[in-house]
């Protein structure tokens, strides 16, 4: 491909763009004088005549009106994706489901913006598969430690524990005297988190194996909404220590059996991310803040237990 030089169809463009070498020379930060040798070079280079000059200033000609044209179209597109580009490489892609949204990430991020003001935020709350990492739509997921099917060429970093423990509103015990004991709690109407019904299973077989019919009770689609509807005294929800904390701290859950918690198959919440740009500035720096603020999130939990 062969172009005339690049600096001297930057010069004509600027001057046929301001109708002067003056102004044109004030943008492009060079004297008159250069403006005017790049523009000859280029007329030489072309053959042709740009401009017409005479002693009120210059003129374009109809070869110099054609090209000015042409450049300020193809100037203009390699303005706009060379900002494309820069905003993309400033925009840090993350995706992750809405209880964990809701209940951690989204209330703390003003803090990651203040901090990293050059970096554009996308939060996408939603579920998702290792294809949109693939697909290059994301930068990092926030997921589960352990998680069956994973990729391996997704990077994970820990976060903070995911502990079980039934919960309730104060006025179902107050109500029920006698739940004292877990297997107490085969009279009481269970909810659980989800369809799968995993939740109850999995705390039942360490602290009351064969005691409750883990099987009965309502389903939701997600914590959120088991959570009111424990809130709201329609029965035992199987609560998720950490992202419960307001219900607990505020009164409107207790524990029945604080001391009888346990951890998931799938391990911590992490985050998650492609290889290729796990070390990436702007990925490091969420990585980095979400290390601190979980940190302080596990303090602020225990120092409530």
């Amino acid at each position: 491909m062969r172009l005339p030089p690049l600096n001297a169809l930057r010069a004509f463009e600027a001057a046929a763009r301001h109708n002067g070498f003056i102004a044109a020379a004030d943008e492009l930060h060079v004297t008159r004088g250069a403006i005017s040798r790049h523009v000859k070079l280029l007329e030489q280079n072309l053959g042709v005549s740009l401009f017409r000059r005479h002693h009120q200033g210059v003129d374009l000609t109809e070869a110099g009106a054609a090209l000015q044209k042409v450049l300020a179209q193809s100037f203009g597109a390699i303005a706009a994706e060379t900002r494309r580009i820069t905003a993309q490489a400033n925009e840090l892609r993350i995706i992750c489901p809405p209880t964990l949204s809701i209940r951690w990430l989204f209330p703390h991020l003003d803090g990651f913006r203040a901090r990293h003001p050059d970096i554009r935020l996308r939060l996408t709350t939603d579920f998702y598969g290792d294809g949109g990492f693939d697909a290059g739509e994301y930068d990092l997921g926030v997921s589960m430690e352990h998680w069956p099917g994973r990729s391996p060429d997704l990077q994970v970093q820990p976060l903070f524990p995911l502990r079980l423990s039934p919960a309730c509103a104060p006025e179902l015990i107050e109500a029920n005297p006698r739940i004292e004991k877990p297997e107490t709690l085969a009279s009481q109407r269970l909810l659980h988190v989800n369809a799968h019904r995993a939740d109850w299973p999995l705390w039942a077989a360490r602290f009351a194996p064969g005691s409750l019919d883990t099987d009965k009770g309502e389903f939701f689609p997600n914590l959120d909404m088991a959570v009111r509807a424990a809130t709201l005294g329609a029965g035992i929800v199987m609560a998720d220590i950490y992202l419960c904390q307001e219900e607990l701290s505020s009164g409107q859950l207790c524990l029945p059996f604080p001391d009888m918690s346990c951890p998931t198959d799938h391990g911590r919440y992490a985050l998650i991310g492609p290889t290729d740009r796990w070390h990436d500035p702007k990925v490091k720096a969420f990585r980095a803040w979400a290390e601190e603020l979980s940190g302080a999130f596990i303090t602020s939990v225990q120092s409530t237990e």
